[in-house]
C-alpha cells in the first residue's frame, strides 16, 4: 500500500528538498535579474572618441561624442564607430549576465546562457 503523500517506489523527503531547492534557485535567479538589469555598460570606440552607455535590459542610455569625431564629410566613420561602442556595451552586459546566471545554475542545461535576455 502506498504512503500518502509519497510517490510509490520513491522518497517524498527527497523531492520535497528538490522542490525548495529549486524554489530558493528561482529567487536567487529574479535577485540576480534585477540587480543586472539596473546595472550600466560603458565602451568606447575610435580610442574614446565614442563613447556608449547601456543599462542591463539592452537599452541605449547615452551616447558621447568628441568634437572632433564629428566630420560632416565622414559621417560613415561615425556611424560605424557609434555601433562599433553599442556592440562592446552590449557584449559586456550579456556577459555578465552569462557568467551570473551560470554561477546560479552551475551551468544546468543552458538556463544560465543569455538569461534575462
Amino acid at each position: 500500500m502506498a504512503k500518502r503523500g509519497g510517490f510509490p517506489g520513491g522518497m517524498p523527503g527527497n523531492m520535497n528538498n528538490i522542490m525548495k531547492q529549486a524554489q530558493r534557485m528561482q529567487r536567487q535567479m529574479e535577485e540576480t535579474t534585477k540587480e543586472l538589469e539596473e546595472k550600466q555598460y560603458t565602451a568606447s570606440a575610435g580610442g574614446g572618441a565614442v563613447s556608449v552607455t547601456v543599462s542591463g535590459k539592452k537599452e541605449i542610455l547615452s551616447v558621447k561624442l568628441s568634437e572632433e569625431v564629428v566630420d560632416p564629410e565622414d559621417i560613415e566613420m561615425l556611424q560605424d564607430l557609434i555601433v562599433a561602442a553599442t556592440n562592446e556595451a552590449l557584449r559586456q552586459a550579456e556577459e555578465e549576465s552569462s557568467a551570473a546566471m551560470a554561477k546560479l545554475t552551475g551551468g544546468l542545461g543552458g538556463l544560465g546562457g543569455g538569461f534575462p535576455f
